[in-house]
């Protein structure tokens, strides 16, 4: 029977280590290309939530006391999986999500090196010496958290729960991971079935995809003392102000308005290239899309035509039935956001050089051309295939351009004097940096994360990070005989 096979988990979630019924209702999964309906999954309640939580905090300290190479044995099958049942979970990623094949493949080859990532971690290092003024040895110690709630969204479900799920169990942590109800297949079940077949014992991971009361419920539970979100900024926010009333730990990777920026010497042909992938792959729903592109006067016209003209000829269209470049958006509420912000920001400068259209859920790449810091298109966080571009004249303005956001999370800048790209990045404050590269870019073994309204610093990707969401930190002395104190 294959991985995903849809009896396994028709109207059933993941809770336990059994496919059972929810205590919410059971919805469709839809495709967006087609509006067709792909399965049946149930949805779960705050009743579910505390039932899981229960269990995962009991099976979480047999696994946390496993020797370290049993738990990495655990991930190491689990990167395995990954990669023999790629095609099958690829199919899923495009028809349920909206994922061009290339994403799709994509996807799956990083949560399989996501996997082999974690499973270096129960291996390393978990604690180290340190001097005492005492005649004693100190020490501090790693230990696991207990159970950790992951909430992801829809835009790339599997990188955006495999990058949390994987290091917290290979830290000897339980996970309670709720997908969004409208990629509940790849964002959650798809990662039960994997941990499943790889022999994870029961309870260590539940899937309870739900709405906004299961998400607090995960938040406000008394046995999840950390949260990992990925999300809009707004939701990040609510995330974050009620899991520090209950003195928790929230990991927050938010959303995205990442700048381009090309100067005088660049290659334009090859900018072009970096904005029109930076902009348009996975129909701009990634959060570090390249949502603003800023270029020097100098090359400017020459930038917008050869962009507007490169989004006149992508094919838009089903990604499992054509070979296309973009694929549809997730749904018509986030397509008419998209295109509010687009026909709201026309008029005046601002032209529309090209696209500004859809077909159902297919939206066309877009270049908006004659932009400037207080255009809607350019403030705001998009999601979507739209390219808006501005001028500068001088570095200082292109770095007040960049600036000119609330987010920080990933910018690049196209120049062919790549330590003049690394003085002008430092002056922009960003999570991520690429140089002579375009926004989007990921690696399991690379930090991820963003600083202001794009979320709380570098708790994703590498060893470093994974320690220090995952774990807590404990002091330990060790006398040879019982201290003396004065009475």
């Amino acid at each position: 029977m294959a991985l995903l096979e849809p009896s396994r988990w028709h109207d059933l979630l993941f809770s336990e280590g059994e496919w059972r019924a929810g205590s919410g209702e059971t919805v469709d999964v839809v495709e967006p290309a087609t509006g067709g309906t792909l399965g049946r999954v149930a949805l779960a309640t705050p009743a579910d939530v505390e039932a899981a939580a229960r269990a995962a905090a009991e099976a979480q300290q047999e696994w946390a006391a496993r020797p370290h190479f049993a738990r990495a044995a655990v991930l190491r099958k689990a990167a395995a999986l990954w990669a023999e049942h790629a095609e099958e979970i690829s199919w899923w990623n495009i028809r349920e999500v909206g994922a061009v094949p290339g994403m799709a493949g994509f996807a799956v080859h990083t949560a399989e090196q996501e996997c082999w990532e974690a499973a270096s971690l129960p291996g390393r290092p978990y604690g180290e010496l340190i001097p005492s003024g005492e005649p004693r040895l100190s020490m501090t110690r790693r230990t696991p958290v207990g159970v950790v709630g992951v909430i992801a969204p829809f835009n790339v479900p599997i990188i955006l729960a495999i990058r949390s799920v994987a290091p917290a169990l290979a830290l000897g942590n339980a996970v309670l991971l709720k997908p969004d109800p409208r990629t509940a297949v790849t964002g959650g079940l798809v990662l039960a079935r994997i941990f499943q077949e790889a022999g994870l014992p029961d309870g260590l991971l539940q899937v309870l995809p739900g709405g906004r009361d299961v998400g607090e419920a995960l938040v406000t539970d008394p046995r999840v003392p950390v949260l990992s979100f990925t999300g809009s900024t707004e939701a990040g926010r609510r995330v974050g102000e009620l899991a520090g009333r209950h003195l928790k730990r929230a990991h927050l990777e938010l959303g995205g308005n990442s700048a381009l920026v090309v100067l005088s010497d660049a290659d334009v042909d090859s900018a072009v290239n970096l904005a029109a992938w930076g902009s348009w792959f996975h129909q701009g729903q990634i959060c570090m899309t390249t949502g603003r592109h800023l270029v020097h006067e100098s090359l400017y016209d020459d930038f917008v035509e050869r962009l507007a003209d490169k989004a006149t000829k992508l094919p838009v269209g089903d990604p499992a039935r054509d070979e296309v470049a973009l694929g549809p958006i997730i749904d018509a509420g986030q397509r008419d956001k998209i295109h509010s912000l687009v026909t709201g920001s026309v008029g005046g400068d601002v032209r529309l050089a090209a696209g500004g259209e859809y077909d159902r859920l297919f939206y066309r790449p877009t270049v908006l051309a004659g932009v400037t810091a207080s255009t809607p298109a350019f403030a705001q966080e998009i999601f979507g295939p739209v390219a808006p571009v501005a001028k500068f004249s001088r570095l200082d303005e292109a770095v007040a351009l960049a600036g000119a956001s609330e987010y920080g999370l990933s910018l690049g800048i196209v120049t062919r004097d790549a330590m003049r790209g690394v003085e002008l990045a430092d002056r922009i404050p960003t999570g991520i940096v690429h140089i002579n590269d375009q926004t989007v870019n990921d690696e399991a073994n690379a930090p991820f994360g963003g600083v202001a309204a794009s979320g709380t610093g570098s708790r994703f990707g590498g060893a470093a990070a994974n320690i220090e969401a995952f774990t807590e930190t404990r002091w330990i002395t060790v006398r040879s005989q019982a201290a003396a104190y004065p009475f």
